[in-house]
């Protein structure tokens, strides 16, 4: 009996649980609902303040709840809303200027420089924009040097050296192991595998980063050199000597103007507003702004839209989610957009470095059924890269940044092998079959001739389909100048306009331009896609109220050792053939 009462007492307990957590959903729902962005108020006098140590991504996409719609999520934090709202405020009576203030900005080069031409065009409205560091990155002062004036703390630290990066190899640990990874592979700059083949850096591979690193560096300094009037020769010699790594080496070097703690850079911004020092500086942040200033740039009066659709992650085969791009969301909101009569053009903005080629074939042929109906431009971000080119390659125009990394024209396949694993530790497979290919693989055999020649032969039709593509979509290229141009090298879209793999270099308030004026449209609108449906168990997780296995495994492990298990889990989980950038990639 007093079993039954405590099992008795264990389910209401978990019922009470349930319906407490419920309730205060509901509630938060509600709250959230009714704290609508017309209650932030900006007060005359203010700086925006431009912290941006959060992730950036291209896009916030709205997300829904169908079962709680006063759950839906459409915060206006995204790449492109914090540059919408730095345009707003050059206009904004009440805004006076932009402070940077102690950034470690969470993006990557290209949504950096987005940025900086946005507040490269707010300074021509006269007002301005000033900036402080305790510690600079690399990318923070590239952003930063735009400032008419940039402070730095006493004490504080800058990172000016130039570009690197590094890639580990696993070969040595596959034959220590007794795991490693089948590799079939076409494009000899396609390197996404080579650390499971090598124990060191090919020389094609080596060829290919140095291209594009200094590539990328080249933009930065000239950017930089234009900003802070400092020719890019010194540039090189300070980067070279690490004279900016101190605040009184910083500034001798002029890459900064003052030296000074916070207090004094707000003091400086008070006397710049005429407020004085024993009232508070009126601030908003950019998150708030970003989210008051949307309503209020909207284009009422034109029926007129443009739709942007935005591809951003790793392609994969299935639905996709604000994380990763699958067929099934990006090629909805092609669908949608081409059927709706007051969308009149398209712009595919693509942050991928590729992944799945059956994903990228299929999102491939949703783009070419659109551009019959609707002109179909793409804007490429950070990387648009591999399968990120192939869903590009057939727009009717190409935008890109000039440090934007794309090409990467290659395919490989990986196929996990755990032959000398089991050997090791006694487990020994035994097939039995009835045709002589019945079996494709087993994780416990190597691959034989014939297996490896099927994959192979599999790999080869992909190159020439994904080669074909390129060429069928860009005007001027054929096959074999695809292929000259493709394997597997990435480029930046410097070089990617030179070679003909992108038409024009621009940022997507050029692609939306373009757009317009292909459209035959002056005012419109711009829709947004994927829209997101997410439900009750997810948003339970996001609160934390159910920890998912990710996060413990980093606070296990460490944040850096948790990418390194999160790479090789990834590489052992692709399925068919992939067409995806090189290799993860962290400039430093």
């Amino acid at each position: 009996m007093n079993f039954i009462k405590r099992v008795l007492s264990t389910v209401t307990g978990l019922f009470v649980f349930l319906f407490i957590c419920f309730f205060l959903l509901v509630i938060i729902g509600v709250l959230a609902g009714a704290s609508s962005k017309d209650s932030i108020i900006v007060k005359n006098n203010s700086v925006l303040d431009l912290k941006l140590d959060f992730p950036i991504e291209d896009h916030q996409a709205k997300t829904i709840f169908k079962e709680y719609p006063f759950l839906d999520e459409h915060e206006k934090n995204g790449l492109f809303n914090i540059i919408d709202a730095i345009h707003y405020a050059a206009s904004d009576v009440k805004i006076k200027g932009i402070s940077i203030d102690n950034n470690m900005i969470m993006a990557g080069v290209a949504q950096t420089k987005a940025i900086r031409d946005a507040l490269l065009k707010f300074k021509e409205s006269g007002k301005f924009v000033v900036s402080y560091g305790d510690f600079y990155t690399q990318k923070d002062y590239y952003l930063n040097s735009v400032a008419d004036t940039i402070y730095m703390n006493p004490v504080g630290v800058m990172e000016f050296k130039g570009l690197s990066t590094e890639r580990l190899y696993y070969k040595d640990f596959q034959e220590k192991s007794g795991l490693k990874m089948e590799v079939v592979k076409v494009g000899k700059y396609k390197s996404a595998v080579e650390p499971y083949l090598e124990n060191e850096m090919s020389e094609n591979n080596r060829e290919q980063i140095t291209v594009y690193l200094n590539g990328l560096w080249t933009e930065i300094k000239n950017e930089v050199s234009q900003s802070r009037n400092i020719p890019v020769e010194e540039l090189n010699n300070i980067a070279d000597s690490l004279l900016g790594r101190t605040a009184v080496l910083a500034k001798e070097s002029r890459l900064i103007d003052k030296i000074a703690y916070h207090d004094e850079y707000v003091s400086a911004m008070k006397t710049a507003l005429n407020v004085s020092n024993d009232k508070k500086l009126n601030v908003i942040k950019i998150a708030d702004y970003s989210n008051y200033s949307y309503s209020k740039r909207l284009v009422k009066t034109s029926k007129n839209k443009i739709a942007v659709i935005y591809a951003e992650g790793q392609i994969i085969y299935g639905e996709g989610d604000e994380k990763n791009v699958g067929q099934g969301i990006i090629n909805k909101s092609l669908k949608k957009a081409r059927e709706d009569d007051k969308i009149k053009a398209i712009v595919l903005r693509i942050n991928s470095p590729g992944g799945s080629a059956l994903a990228s074939e299929l999102i491939w042929r949703e783009v070419e059924l659109t551009k019959k109906i609707k002109p179909v431009i793409v804007s490429m971000g950070n990387v648009a890269a591999s399968g990120g080119y192939y869903i590009a390659c057939n727009a009717d125009k190409i935008f890109a940044e000039a440090t934007t990394i794309t090409g990467s024209i290659g395919v490989y396949g990986t196929l996990p092998n755990g032959k000398a694993l089991a050997d090791k530790i006694g487990i020994n497979a035994e097939q039995v079959i009835t045709n002589k290919n019945a079996l494709t693989y087993s994780f416990f055999e190597p691959l034989n001739k014939n297996q490896r020649k099927f994959i192979q032969e599999g790999v080869i039709n992909v190159y020439d389909l994904f080669t074909q593509r390129v060429a069928d979509g860009r005007k001027g290229l054929d096959q074999e100048g695809v292929k000259a141009i493709g394997q597997g090298r990435v480029w930046t879209g410097k070089d990617a306009l030179n070679n003909g793999l992108v038409d024009e270099l621009g940022g997507l308030d050029d692609a939306l331009m373009y757009a317009a004026e292909v459209a035959q449209i002056e005012n419109y609108k711009i829709k947004e896609y994927p829209v997101i449906e997410k439900n009750l168990k997810e948003l339970i997780q996001k609160l934390g109220i159910i920890q998912s296995k990710e996060e413990l495994l980093q606070e296990e492990v460490g944040i850096e050792n948790y990418k390194i298990l999160k790479e090789i889990k990834s590489m052992t989980e692709q399925k068919g053939i992939q067409l995806l950038f090189p290799f993860n990639v962290e400039i430093k």
